[in-house]
């Protein structure tokens, strides 16, 4: 049964009726309308990376055709500095899966800048406001340190940087 248009509704939406009989809002396409799995095998690696450090793709607007949402997790590996760099206009929250990374950057609050590690363990999050220059440290010899990440915006925007100076950053 195709999907036809039904009379507006008091609220000024105009309806469709999908094979299965639901009224439901006409600007809702069929993509947007199912819940989708990613499995860990269907995380890809073509996003932006950064030296030290592997994105692994899970929700975006390639994977599931998010509007306004990356979703997915970087690995550090044992003993390793990822670059530095900063997201853009991204928020970014940073759930701590395994591992205990160390997050570094310049505190600007205090009377002179300083350098600073946020030591983590799994089960903490981190939140990187926009633009803020950073990087994943990952001082374990033997393991790996895994987190789960998400942005507000729905592509990985990643600007590598020579250092964690704010000169660096432009933006917009």
């Amino acid at each position: 049964m195709p999907v036809r248009h039904v009379p507006s509704d008091p609220g000024n939406h105009s309806l469709e009726r999908t094979p299965s009989g639901v009224l439901i809002p006409a600007d809702i396409d069929p993509f947007h309308r199912r819940l989708h799995r990613i499995p860990p095998a269907a995380l890809i690696d073509q996003t932006t990376q950064t030296s030290g450090m592997r994105r692994r793709e899970a929700i975006s607007g390639k994977t599931v055709g998010a509007r306004n949402l990356w979703m997915g997790q970087t690995h550090v590996p044992a003993s390793t500095a990822s670059g530095n760099h900063h997201h853009g206009e991204s928020e970014t929250a940073i759930f701590v899966v395994s591992g205990n990374p160390v997050f570094v950057f310049v505190d600007l609050e205090g009377p002179e800048p300083v350098e600073t590690h946020v030591e983590t363990s799994p089960g903490d999050y981190i939140f990187v406001p926009p633009y803020v220059p950073h990087r994943e440290e990952n001082p374990d010899p033997e393991n790996e340190a895994v987190v789960v990440i998400s942005r507000t915006t729905q592509e990985a925007i990643v600007v590598n940087l020579d250092g964690l100076e704010w000169s660096e950053v432009h933006l917009g």
